[in-house]
């Protein structure tokens, strides 16, 4: 389980075509010393395994449907990677609860000033707007954001100085895909009170 903060910009060093999937070697200083082989990590939103630990550099396989579901397959060399390890018992839940299973790709339709932030709108198919509601959570590219606007087949979110500066949403242009994750618990009362309403129908 992840949080959606951010806890390193990391930077891909290596990316290996394995099978159809991919190997991904990412240098992450701060996070390399409290992981070991085999915890989970989150990159741009979607966990992963750490397979191997050479100093800073993270290893981690992605499948080929990984690849087909998320936006690591677009990674190349020296592209900077949203880092986040798995939560701890008694780490601060400064986010929102996140698995790390990417829902889909939404696109990056348009980036306004907004103060000294940013604001940024994401098409994304009903599957995922369905679960999106005003001022609340999702995640894109692994970070924790409010949704504030909902406008027919995209929503808008709202980047402070903070965010563009230790993640890579800083960085992001129209056109970009980027991996969304949707509130779990929606999803959770979605299917609890589609149960109870069909039980009442009969």
């Amino acid at each position: 389980m992840f949080t959606g903060i951010v806890r390193e910009l990391g930077r891909a060093q290596k990316v290996d075509d394995v099978n159809g999937g991919a190997r991904l070697t990412v240098t992450a200083h701060v996070s390399a010393e409290r992981l070991r082989i085999g915890d989970s990590v989150a990159l741009n939103g979607c966990c992963l395994t750490v397979t191997s630990i050479d100093g800073s550099r993270l290893t981690f396989d992605a499948v080929p449907e990984t690849l087909e579901r998320t936006s690591l397959g677009t990674l190349a060399n020296e592209s900077l990677v949203n880092v986040e390890p798995a939560l701890r018992v008694g780490d601060s839940l400064g986010g929102h609860i996140v698995q790390g299973h990417v829902d889909e790709l939404g696109e990056i339709t348009a980036l306004e000033a907004e103060g000294q932030g940013k604001r940024m709108t994401i098409a994304a198919s009903e599957d995922v707007l369905r679960y999106c509601v005003y001022k609340g959570s999702i995640t894109v590219d692994g970070v924790s954001l409010t949704v504030a606007r909902l406008a027919g087949s995209a929503f808008d979110v709202a980047l402070i100085p903070h965010t563009l500066e230790v993640t890579n949403l800083g960085g992001r242009a129209v056109g970009d895909t980027v991996n969304l994750e949707v509130d779990v618990l929606a999803k959770h009362v979605e299917r609890l009170t589609r149960a109870y309403l069909d039980a009442g129908s009969r």
